[in-house]
């Protein structure tokens, strides 16, 4: 295994700073990016002269960012720095101002990672098969030192975007309608703690931010708000204060959970429902995407409102190019990411939590009262089991439901009809990751049992 083996994943680049990652290899992906930038724009109308790049709090972030800008010099293009910023900051100006992007971040791993996401003009997603191959192509070609340098080398400059972007997210609402709600945010040393205020200032919530400091050493808790422990003190504080929803972002500021006024958090389809049924009060009509893991739920609210659900396979880069290609208006996974078709494709957890805000707002309900209705079924969330061979298990497990309902979209989808389940690898680990859903908890519970024993052979 080559080091850019180590790093290079399904959809971005991530690992351990130095060991894994250090400045050579960033500058080695500076090259790879530039030149994968310069190829899918050449013979345009407007080739590509300038690469975004932006950083999150973590203190290795500023010398990879350096040595980045290093090797897309070397490249040819200019670099424009924005510096500090969230993950959908970045998405925004690769929006916004027609140029490809990098986000330095390792979102919400620990602080001893660091990582690299990208995206062309117009925030077009790069995943495995759609350039990070190709990067590491040319990476490969750098650290050996075959790669040729252009004869003009490109320039560094710095731009601010912030007062753009929080315009942009909070032009997803109308301002007009919002309510005083209190409002607590942990943005848990994270990005948060920089557009989160940006976004709010103008707005009438009441805004209280816990562990606003940017700080990648994450000294209260760890950024990955998808485990319930890192939300403990959110949920408490919520309470504590009488608040009507709390948000927990993770450590790049493009996820957020939800925390109801009882303390009680939501899930990502809970949440991508609520989103679903407010943006089709408005725009009737329109496809709405929700990955094969979100809750039976979320397709039947899109129906119930007017929409035609769309059903994808998990992972940021294929809902990006599901919406381009139906046009959808909004796009939800469990794990709360949340695409909006006018932030140019994007996820963006400021954005998801304003239309929520909206929400509660219109309506005049407390957030427990908005969840009630699109919590229908009872859910396993996601158990991972290590195997030797996924494909095997798999197979096990198709033929002994081969009565049932079966789909490959993505992994294995089994439908019971008042029961159902998708079974699919991880892209890196040998594991399992099983979700199911059933009528109620007893009944999710003994089919968890009774897949996982069929899983076990």
């Amino acid at each position: 295994m080559s080091r850019l083996d180590a790093i290079f994943k399904a959809y971005d680049i991530r690992g351990t700073v130095p060991d894994q990652l250090d400045d050579d290899l960033a500058a080695a992906i500076g090259a790879g990016f530039a030149t994968l930038a310069s190829e899918e724009s050449a013979g345009s109308a407007d080739p590509v002269e300038r690469i975004l790049v932006a950083r999150d709090m973590r203190p290795s972030g500023v010398g990879l960012v350096s040595a980045f800008a290093a090797g897309v010099n070397a490249a040819g293009l200019d670099v424009v720095d924005l510096g500090l910023g969230s993950t959908d900051l970045l998405y925004f100006a690769a929006g916004s101002l027609g140029a490809p992007g990098a986000m330095f971040t390792a979102s919400h791993n620990p602080a001893g990672y660091n990582g690299a996401k990208f995206c062309l003009a117009g925030a077009r997603p790069v995943g495995e098969d759609t350039g990070l191959q190709r990067i590491k192509a040319v990476a490969e070609q750098y650290l050996a030192g075959d790669f040729v340098e252009a004869d003009s080398p490109g320039t560094v400059d710095t731009e601010d975007i912030l007062d753009d972007f929080a315009d942009h997210v909070r032009g997803f609402v109308d301002i007009s309608t919002l309510r005083p709600l209190k409002v607590v945010a942990d943005t848990a040393n994270g990005m948060g703690g920089l557009v989160v205020p940006a976004v709010f200032e103008p707005l009438p919530f009441d805004l209280e931010i816990m562990y606003e400091e940017l700080d990648g050493t994450f000294p209260n808790h760890p950024a990955d708000p998808l485990q319930p422990e890192n939300t403990e003190d959110l949920r408490k504080r919520v309470v504590e204060v009488g608040a009507d929803i709390g948000l927990a972002f993770d450590g790049d500021a493009d996820r957020v959970f939800l925390v109801d006024e009882q303390g009680h958090g939501l899930s990502g389809s809970v949440t991508t429902a609520i989103i679903a049924a407010g943006i089709l009060e408005k725009n009737p009509s329109e496809k709405v995407i929700h990955n094969l893991i979100c809750s039976k739920a979320v397709p039947e609210v899109i129906e119930e409102f007017g929409g035609e659900p769309v059903r994808t396979r998990v992972g940021h880069s294929f809902i990006k190019e599901v919406m381009a290609s139906t046009g959808a208006i909004f796009g939800g996974e469990h794990s709360a990411h949340y695409y909006f078709r006018d932030n140019f494709r994007a996820d963006s957890g400021l954005i998801a939590s304003l239309v929520v805000l909206e929400q509660m707002s219109v309506t005049g309900k407390s957030l427990s009262e908005l969840r009630a209705p699109f919590e229908r079924y009872a859910a396993s969330g996601e158990i991972n089991t290590r195997v030797e061979d996924t494909s095997a298990v798999i197979e096990a497990v198709a033929n002994h439901y081969a009565s049932e309902s079966q789909d490959r979209v993505d992994g294995l989808t089994v439908d019971g009809g008042d029961w159902w389940f998708n079974l699919r690898p991880s892209n890196t680990e040998p594991l399992l990751r099983l979700n199911l859903e059933a009528a109620d908890e007893a009944a999710c519970a003994s089919r968890v049992a009774e897949v996982q024993q069929v899983m076990a052979g």
